[in-house]
């Protein structure tokens, strides 16, 4: 039989935190991207790299149209970052989205170095409001068990409680989706 989990292979402390001031008005820029990327014909989302000041570095709306399907916000803004910041300063760096990554989005920010993700609404929230919408096809894993399975300890926040956020970031995907 294969041992899953080699000997001396380090286990990653995932630390789930709750949404501070600072958090809440950084997700509202996120709501604010998002809108911009569905005015121009985009999916509903938006995320930004903030440093450990809560300074905005890099923002990215959802590139669905140029990018295709693969192109969301968050992976393209991790991309960004991988080139302009070296790992030792993306990792107290905080990736701040307006729905939960993806699996796809979670690697790139693993990957990248970034150690902290801040999220307005959960994968599963997001699955009851896109639907069955073959445009998002949405993984409902959670990032924290994603996290989990790597080497780095990370930090997640998120979901949020703010009413008014996640009003805000409902109100541009209720009618967006074929669902």
């Amino acid at each position: 039989m294969i041992d899953l989990i080699p000997l001396g292979v380090y286990m990653p402390v995932i630390t789930r935190v709750e949404a501070n001031q600072d958090d809440i008005r950084l997700l509202y820029e996120t709501v604010r991207i998002a809108h911009q990327a569905k005015e121009k014909g985009n999916h509903p989302f938006g995320a930004l790299l903030a440093d450990k000041m809560g300074n905005i570095l890099l923002e990215q709306e959802n590139d669905h149209t140029e990018g295709g399907p693969a192109m969301h916000a968050e992976t393209a803004l991790m991309l960004k970052a991988g080139k302009l910041y070296t790992p030792e300063f993306l990792a107290e760096c905080s990736l701040y989205t307006s729905a939960e990554p993806c699996v796809m989005c979670t690697g790139a920010m693993y990957w990248t170095n970034v150690r902290r993700v801040v999220f307005g609404i959960t994968e599963t929230q997001l699955l009851q409001l896109t639907g069955s919408d073959e445009q998002n096809p949405t993984f409902d894993l959670p990032s924290d068990r994603v996290l989990a399975y790597g080497q780095k300890d990370m930090v997640v926040v998120g979901p949020v409680k703010d009413v008014d956020l996640i009003k805000a970031i409902v109100a541009d995907h209720k009618g967006f989706w074929n669902n």
